[in-house]
C-alpha cells in the first residue's frame, strides 16, 4: 500500500499549510473503516502522533496542536488531510501519514514542514 504525502513547505510563524495523503484504489472499499493519522518526526527524536481519525470518524490531537490543526478525510478522493493553522516554529519536522490495514502499518514517504520565526 503506497501512501503519497504532499503539501509541506516553508512558512512563516502564524501561517498555514495543508498536507495531503493520497491512497491507492485498493483501499477505497475500507477507507472509512480504518484508522489513519499524521505523525511528526524531528532529527534525533521518535515519530510522534500529531492527529488521528478512527473508523467511526472520531478525531484525536496532540495537545500541542489542538485547536490549530484539523484532520479530515475525503472518500471520493481517497485522501486524508491535515489542515495546519497558526503554525509555530516547534511544528517544524517531517510529517508522515499512516494507516493501519489488515493488522499492518503503512507509512507515506514524509513531507517536510519548516516554520520560520
Amino acid at each position: 500500500v503506497q501512501l503519497q504525502a504532499s503539501g509541506g513547505g516553508l512558512v512563516q510563524a502564524g501561517g498555514s499549510l495543508r498536507l495531503s495523503c493520497a491512497m491507492p484504489r485498493t483501499i477505497l472499499s475500507v477507507f472509512n473503516s480504518i484508522t489513519m493519522g499524521w505523525y511528526r518526526q524531528v532529527p534525533g527524536n521518535q515519530r510522534d502522533t500529531v492527529a488521528s481519525i478512527s473508523p467511526g470518524g472520531s478525531t484525536n490531537y496532540a495537545a500541542s496542536v489542538k485547536g490549530r490543526f484539523t484532520i479530515s478525510r475525503e472518500t471520493t478522493r481517497r485522501t486524508m488531510y491535515l489542515q495546519m493553522n497558526n503554525l509555530r516554529p516547534e511544528d517544524t519536522g517531517v510529517y508522515y501519514c499512516h494507516v493501519v490495514w489488515r493488522g499492518n502499518d503503512y507509512w507515506g514517504q514524509g513531507t517536510l514542514v519548516t516554520v520560520s520565526s
